[in-house]
């Protein structure tokens, strides 16, 4: 997690306008190899068409470009208002190519168009699946995406041209030293210049080596515009359809964990305190994933995501404005109408590339696991934490029923994917602890103080069910009696006269009792105001008592803003025997 001294520009401030545009073109150099290689990859092994390719990549870089930008300036509620740089997917390869090489690249853009309808689905109702898509599930995705690219980064490291072979580790290891060694010892605003440096002193290296070709730059015109070769839409909706539908929904959902993993993971490291995520902000990186798909189906292209790379950069660099993410949009929409810029960086020598991407993967890892332990690690989510990473990383090294995996095909393509199945495991286990745990108890009543006693009773009957003590249960009725007493007050900034109803859940677990409480209330958050409780060191410090006596009751207070609805989880461990 970012730290004060390390964010120099959070996402509303304003950097210098040079320093905003470098770090966008650093961005888009680091990703732009991604954007093109994924649709390359697709129609190359699909079987389709040479001008359909041309066209793919064109749109990849459009699509990209529109929705990096309303990634970053937000319009109603798509959008996060942070630097998520989107780019194609290569966790739809495998499918991807098995509806370009059966049905057509029409059959492909109505798939991609149909999975885009299930992202806008779930980004409205996020807060239905909330305990299953848990910051522990979206910290496992992120952990496990530099273990599938790892092998790739690993092989460009090497990937030169045989009279070359004894430069690459020259040319690699100065990459990562430099790149490495000036973000750690690197102060002010050289330290936010450390990766284009280590790019580009790779870079010269290379040249100097004479592993620099040339020939596809020279030959690449300065400005173009493809051939129309837009492929329409198959809406016959046949079996072939209906037959490939399931796959693309399930990869979009494993995609849809991805984004969400970013979108936390963003806000921790483009704050100088310690706040909590906003789920409004993850529901709008997730709706512009869905602009994104919805966008590369009708256009023509590969379906389009969120690059953890965006993460990685912004906790490297200390610049979280939402500028940098406005220009490298701007950029990768320039580049796609300048053929020769494209081939300069596709003309990077793999080495180079490779090296610093070691670098910003390694951090990426490091993010997932902040997300982890951010969310409590206990003993229940390590064992989900560590089955699914191993899991995950079986599959992804052919460790795992090998044998079963040779046949080839879109399901055992999927499940090659580390990512795909580290995350599925995950969700799997911490739908199975939900099953498996107590059931929860709940009540519907409004938001008002005369409700209490009603709330009161409910507790006391749920705790006494549960064969808890009378000192235990007075902790937890003074508990719910102060966060109600906080929600109502929060709920005034609201001129609406009507009570807002409330839903509240209790359920035991492991000697305490976990309330949960949906309302719709104001914009404070209670688990930030909480965490100014904590560092408060006297009571003069914190004047609100409501929430200094939650913090002091409450083992855990954790807020989850969505729109429209708000969802308030408390823990309150069982008062331990005296004498």
């Amino acid at each position: 997690m970012a730290d004060i001294q390390s964010v120099r520009f959070e996402p509303n401030e304003t950097p210098p306008t040079p320093l905003a545009v470098g770090l966008a073109f650093q961005l888009v150099i680091l990703t732009i190899s991604g954007i093109v290689l994924t649709p390359t990859i697709v129609i190359t092994a699909g079987n389709g068409p040479a001008d359909f390719l041309i066209w793919g990549i064109f749109a990849a870089l459009v699509v990209s470009g529109l929705c990096t930008m309303l990634q970053a300036v937000r319009w109603h509620w798509f959008g996060s208002g942070h630097v998520l740089l989107m780019g194609t997917s290569g966790a739809f390869i495998a499918v991807c190519v098995t509806a370009l090489s059966v049905g057509g690249a029409a059959m492909l853009c109505t798939l991609v168009l149909v999975s885009s309808l299930v992202q806008f689905g779930l980004a409205r109702n996020l807060a239905m699946v909330r305990r299953i898509i848990t910051p522990t599930v979206a910290g496992v995705v992120i952990m496990l995406i530099p273990v599938t690219v790892f092998p790739i980064i690993f092989d460009m490291l090497s990937d030169v041209q045989p009279e070359h072979t004894n430069y690459a580790p020259i040319v690699a290891g100065a990459t990562i030293l430099i790149g490495a060694g000036l973000s750690m010892r690197a102060t002010g605003m050289l330290r936010l210049w450390t990766p284009l440096i280590g790019l580009l002193s790779g870079t010269l290296i290379a040249v100097m080596l004479g592993m620099f070709d040339m020939s596809q730059i020279a030959s690449a015109a300065w400005v173009g515009f493809p051939s129309l070769a837009w492929p329409g839409l198959d809406l016959s909706f046949g079996p072939l359809f209906w037959s490939l539908l399931p796959a693309f929904v399930f990869v979009t959902v494993v995609g849809m964990v991805e984004t969400i993993g970013d979108a936390v993971a963003i806000q921790r490291v483009s704050q100088r305190s310690v706040r909590a995520a906003d789920f409004r902000v993850v529901q709008g990186a997730v709706g512009t994933d869905g602009v994104g798909n919805l966008l590369s189906g009708l256009i023509g292209t590969v379906p389009n995501t969120t690059y953890s790379t965006s993460v990685a950069v912004t906790e490297l660099t200390g610049v979280a404005s939402r500028r940098v993410g406005v220009f490298a949009g701007i950029i990768l929409l320039l580049f796609a109408f300048l053929p020769k810029l494209q081939a300069v960086i596709m003309s990077l020598p793999a080495p180079v590339a490779g090296g610093y991407l070691s670098i910003l993967l390694a951090m990426l890892f490091v993010v997932g696991m902040k997300l982890v332990v951010r969310d409590g690690l206990d003993f229940r989510k390590a064992v989900i934490v560590g089955v699914s990473l191993w899991i995950g990383a079986g599959f992804q090294f052919n460790l795992i029923f090998p044998d079963m995996l040779t046949g080839g095909g879109a399901i055992a393509t999927i499940l090659q994917n580390g990512m795909t199945v580290g995350g599925f495991v995950a969700i799997f286990l911490t739908v199975l602890w939900e099953l498996t745990s107590s059931r929860r108890k709940r009540l519907v009543t409004t938001l008002q103080v005369d409700k209490l006693d009603d709330l009161r009773e409910f507790i006391t009957q749920t705790a006494s069910g549960w064969k808890w003590k009378a000192s235990s249960i007075d902790r937890v009725v003074q508990v719910n009696e102060e966060l109600i007493l906080t929600l109502i007050e929060d709920a005034k900034q609201d001129d609406s006269d009507e009570p807002r109803t409330l839903r509240v859940s209790a359920k035991h677990d492991s000697g305490a009792i976990q309330l949960e409480y949906l309302a719709a209330t104001g914009e404070e958050n209670i688990e930030d105001r909480a965490l100014v409780m904590q560092e408060a060191a006297s009571s003069e410090q914190a004047p609100d008592l409501s929430l200094r006596l939650l913090h002091h009751l409450a083992s855990e207070v954790r807020h989850q803003q969505y729109l429209n609805l708000d969802v308030v989880n408390v823990r309150v461990e069982r008062v331990a025997p005296t004498g």
